[in-house]
């Protein structure tokens, strides 16, 4: 049975669709996952799964959700398929049109609560129309699963929708933990609004250590200005853009992983990103805030220490009693290591894998 996927990435850098996607082709489904390609798109590597890439002149806003939401409708009628699947709102219409036109299985799979981003909901006109086509999607859907019980409970709250929990979870980082010469704080992901950086770089004025980022996005240009702002220039270091076989080699000589989100918009409040799993997964302790998600992870295993607000002072507080307190951070090392085997990548694909074999078995 066949199965296709769609995002709006380019899928260079997506961990979690190259996890889904693996972990389905190994049960024996056949995996097509489809992207743009990108002007500054690299070569993708061979996977176990096949890799479409569609070109869009436009790359960014309206124009390029339209052109590729065109172009990836006539790209799905034309194609041989048991199953569409549709990640996030962004691709869900032509998943939609071209399952009902073709008479096959459509699939959610939802990587955030779409029409709660923080760079939605602070646009009314914007949020109506994502929400809209939530609406009118979400209903007609043969199955769907999300990230969080958070964003479980929102969806099914509001649709007569069953939706299964799988989490972002990775697999156990095998590379050597390495401790480095000076303390790092590594955030690593998209460098987009509402990820607490620009808190976090003027909080490095009171902290002793080293502020990687790995990753690029929306704030990415901002955030260097801010590090001059602050004369904390020579503290912080932006890597950009960071490949998923490089970034588990990094994330074990990190001393503490930042999870942090602003509290705008019910899709921060209720997240579960993959960063927070990738840094007890490599085995260093974090910062997080205490939205419920994190909150409920920590009661079961103490892998971080926990913030109220996504403030400079709150954060720097956090940071420098990680970074201090040596009781405190041992502790949470030791747990680190307790949680990577219990929660992982191994145990949490057989929900994903049963997932789509119930589908096709009713």
């Amino acid at each position: 049975m066949k199965i296709i996927f769609t995002v709006t990435t380019d899928l260079s850098y997506d961990q979690r669709m190259g996890r889904i996607c693996s972990a389905l082709a190994e049960a024996g489904f056949e995996i097509e996952l489809v992207g743009r390609k990108r002007k500054i798109s690299k070569a993708l590597k061979q996977k176990k799964y096949k890799q479409t890439r569609l070109f869009c002149w436009f790359d960014k806003g309206k124009a390029f959700y339209i052109e590729y939401n065109l172009r990836l409708f006539v790209y799905l009628l034309f194609s041989k398929t048991d199953v569409f699947g549709a990640i996030d709102l962004d691709t869900a219409l032509p998943n939609l049109w071209a399952s009902k036109l073709k008479g096959k299985k459509l699939v959610y799979d939802a990587h955030e609560y779409f029409s709660e981003l923080e760079e939605v909901v602070s646009r009314p006109k914007i949020k109506k129309a994502w929400k809209a086509i939530e609406r009118y999607f979400v209903p007609k859907v043969d199955a769907a699963y999300t990230i969080s019980n958070g964003y479980k409970k929102l969806f099914e709250d509001e649709y007569p929708i069953n939706f299964e929990i799988i989490r972002n979870v990775g697999e156990v980082n095998k590379n050597e933990r390495v401790v480095p010469s000076e303390p790092i704080i590594l955030y690593q992901g998209a460098v987009n609004y509402g990820r607490g950086l620009e808190q976090t770089i003027e909080a490095m004025q009171n902290i002793n250590a080293k502020l990687l980022i790995c990753g690029k996005g929306d704030v990415f240009d901002i955030l260097q200005v801010l590090a001059k702002k602050y004369g904390v220039e020579n503290k912080v270091e932006f890597k950009g853009f960071v490949s998923p076989k490089d970034l588990r080699k990094i994330t074990p000589t990190a001393t503490i992983g930042l999870t942090l989100f602003t509290d705008e918009g019910l899709s921060n409040r209720h997240s579960l990103c993959n960063r927070f799993f990738d840094y007890y997964l490599a085995g260093i302790p974090q910062l997080a805030v205490g939205y419920p998600e994190y909150l409920k992870f920590n009661e079961e295993f103490e892998v971080a220490k926990i913030v109220n607000r996504v403030d400079p002072n709150e954060i720097a507080n956090g940071l420098n009693e990680l970074l201090n307190n040596k009781e405190l951070y041992k502790k949470l090392e030791v747990n680190c290591q307790k949680a990577r085997e219990a929660h992982n990548w191994a145990n949490e694909k057989i929900k994903l894998v049963k997932i789509y074999s119930n589908l096709f078995s009713n």
